[in-house]
């Protein structure tokens, strides 16, 4: 075999390094872990042994470990992800209800209606919680197909209840539901819905099955977006690891290990059905819910050690780096550098806007956005993220979506602190800082030690973190700025059957399985 001409060598590394675009349009699938810890990933933690899945894909992508969730809690931190925008600016600031009449703000645009409007199939699977009633439904929003459960999966009763802390009861089969001091943190009254589409098909969901029929769903859905020539974007939300986890252990053993790799053998069977033109994006909505002990998820170094000797918990619903710094990985093969770790600060925000450029799509216009396109960070060209980035109240201090918290490049700064609910059951007391608490988080990755207000240090940064944040606040002031509307109802519970116990019913088995049918899909009361 002869030699290639020096043209010929050209060429052919035109045609690697060209972008998206040249080569047909990128697939996307994004997976967003519940409740996941930082130290959950066992390529971030080497005591994490359980995620031998998600270790390949870190050794055959891009890992990323100076990520950011866009909120420490559950509805704010997918608004942001899928509007690319923070809660201050799209109006989620907290949890949606069972009982909630409204949801993401209907003028918001979210990532999968540009990515439809663009030629692309779309399809979220699993949880939702950014509003289930009316034009809320994620087929509303964008969707094509949906299948998955409308808020977290605690929030009503099932036959499968799992490991929780505290323990909750099944779903009453007969009579009405009655209540216990051990379980005011349950749901009684109604039963946890699975959605197909607009149908609910089982009312209460068998959480045993559920890691299964998702996994059987999304191959569906891409099987489907094969047949028909599109590129595709599908949105799986996983219920891992939110509680409660519901896995099959033998008496005394790890219960949060079993769960982990349940979770890491369904990531690696989505990863599967990812083509060779789709990129892969892994990471989580908010750091580990610590009050539920053994059950909760791994902080790694993130331990927040300022806050615990006050009381409480540094990690999901709080600002410090366990609330919101969360496992990321970024997979392509041939266009993602492989075994590569980034030093670059990202965020989920970041998500809709890097996604949308490599589409060929353009940005909603008449808003800003708080994320960036960074796709040159994604293919190995550049390590430079956000210079500031913002911490929005997710619960446990100060008003929900306020923005008390910020990074500039090595320093954090708060300005208000607190701790959510821990373990022990201790709540680290809302405490104000003015001038901020700042830590350097180069060398304080724990968070132990905030800068002496005196220092050379101190002295230096604060003038800049000063101009940052009150130019960060007059940019939201000034923004284009939605409104969620937070009322309640109980008729906006989902509820397959008000004539039985717990809205017990369910659909035909065929219904979930007939792409045909699922739009029609009767409903059989049990």
């Amino acid at each position: 075999m002869g030699t290639p001409s020096p043209l010929a060598v050209l060429l052919l590394a035109v045609l690697l390094r060209a972008p998206p675009a040249a080569q047909g349009r990128p697939s996307f699938m994004v997976i967003l872990a519940d409740d996941l810890g930082w130290g959950d990933l066992g390529a971030n933690w080497a005591q994490t042994k359980e995620t031998p899945n998600l270790d390949e894909l870190a050794a055959q992508g891009t890992r990323f470990v100076d990520f950011h969730s866009a909120a420490s809690t559950c509805s704010p931190s997918r608004a942001s992800l899928l509007t690319g925008r923070l809660g201050a600016r799209n109006g989620v600031t907290h949890n949606f209800a069972i009982t909630s009449l409204g949801g993401l703000p209907l003028n918001e645009t979210t990532l999968a209606e540009v990515l439809q409007a663009a030629g692309y199939s779309t399809g979220a699977i699993g949880k939702w919680h950014l509003g289930h009633h009316g034009r809320h439904h994620p087929t509303s929003r964008g969707f094509d197909y949906y299948f998955g459960i409308p808020y977290s999966n605690d929030m009503g009763c099932t036959d499968t209840p799992g490991y929780n802390v505290p323990p909750c009861p099944p779903c009453p089969r007969h009579g009405a539901a009655t209540t216990s001091p051990g379980d005011k943190e349950c749901y009684r009254d109604v039963a946890l819905p699975l959605f197909e589409n607009l149908t609910i098909i089982q009312q209460p969901v068998n959480l045993s099955s559920l890691t299964e029929r998702y996994a059987e769903a999304a191959a569906r859905f891409v099987q489907r977006a094969s047949d028909s020539g599109r590129p595709f974007f599908l949105y799986v939300a996983l219920a891992h690891m939110h509680v409660p986890l519901e896995v099959s252990v033998p008496p005394g053993s790890d219960v949060y290990g079993a769960a982990l790799r349940e979770m890491d053998a369904l990531v690696g069977r989505l990863r599967r059905l990812a083509g060779p033109n789709t990129l892969l994006w892994f990471t989580g909505d908010n750091g580990p819910w610590a009050q539920k002990c053994e059950l909760a998820g791994r902080l790694g170094p993130l331990v927040g050690a300022w806050q615990r000797t006050r009381g409480g918990s540094p990690a999901k619903q709080t600002t410090w780096e366990g609330g919101h710094r969360v496992p990321a990985l970024v997979y392509w093969p041939g266009r993602v550098p492989a075994a590569r770790s980034s030093r670059a600060v990202l965020s989920t925000l970041d998500i809709f806007p890097t996604l949308v450029a490599l589409a060929g799509a353009t940005l909603p216009p008449n808003r800003r956005f708080d994320g960036l396109d960074v796709s040159p960070v994604l293919f190995g060209q550049s390590d430079e993220g956000h210079e500031v980035l913002l911490h929005p109240n997710s619960g446990a201090a100060g008003k929900d979506g306020a923005i008390e918290a910020l990074r500039l490049a090595q320093y954090k700064a708060f300005y208000t602190t607190g701790g959510a609910k821990a373990c022990d059951g201790s709540v680290g007391p809302e405490e104000r800082h003015q001038p901020p608490l700042i830590f350097n988080l180069d060398r304080d990755i724990q968070e132990q030690e905030p800068l002496d207000v005196a220092s050379a240090e101190y002295q230096a940064v604060l003038p800049a973190i000063s101009r940052a944040y009150t130019r960060a606040l007059e940019d939201i002031a000034t923004d284009n700025v939605s409104v969620a509307d937070y009322s309640r109802d109980p008729a906006a519970v989902p509820c397959c059957s008000a004539q039985h116990v717990a809205c017990r019913c369910q659909a035909p088995p065929a219904a979930s399985l007939d792409h045909g049918t699922e739009r029609r899909a009767t409903r059989l009361c049990l």
